[in-house]
């Protein structure tokens, strides 16, 4: 089974998945694995048929388009293997964001998700207080909440 890469607007990665996981759900598509190796801002890999991965992807808000070369699984095995990270964020912390389209802009982390590797804060310098949630490994403890 081929493994293709889904070129995506970066930090929408995880909705294009959820998208493709709902449109492979309702129509027996021959998918059978999609990866977001956090490492690879703005690309999916997927494993399945080729004609099928080109339909399901189809129209997907925020997919830019399939890269033509097949992926070879030793060119991202060190981004599937289970490593544990470590979360040393709390809430209360001020942290700079240092990935993704929230990349250098400063936060209160509002709330710790260990489960999922997320962190929530609240952006300082925006008007109004929006919260946003982003991996753990995207953040960078400015100063301690304590």
């Amino acid at each position: 089974m081929p493994l293709l890469t889904l070129k995506t607007t970066i930090g929408r990665e995880s909705t294009v998945m959820k998208d493709i996981k709902e449109r492979i759900g309702a129509g027996g598509y021959d998918i059978r694995a999609l990866v977001h190796p956090g490492e690879l801002e703005g690309y999916v890999i997927i494993e399945g048929s080729s004609k099928d991965v080109k339909k399901v992807v189809r129209d997907v808000r925020h997919a830019k388009g399939i890269i033509s070369d097949d992926v070879d699984i030793k060119d991202i095995s060190h981004f599937l293997e289970s490593r544990e990270i470590e979360i040393e964020v709390e809430r209360g912390d001020i942290v700079e964001v240092i990935g993704g389209p929230f990349k250098g802009e400063k936060g209160k982390v509002t709330r710790v998700d260990e489960a999922n590797s997320e962190v929530t804060l609240e952006l300082l310098e925006a008007t109004v207080p929006i919260p946003v949630t982003v991996g753990v490994g995207s953040v960078k403890i400015q100063e301690s909440g304590d």
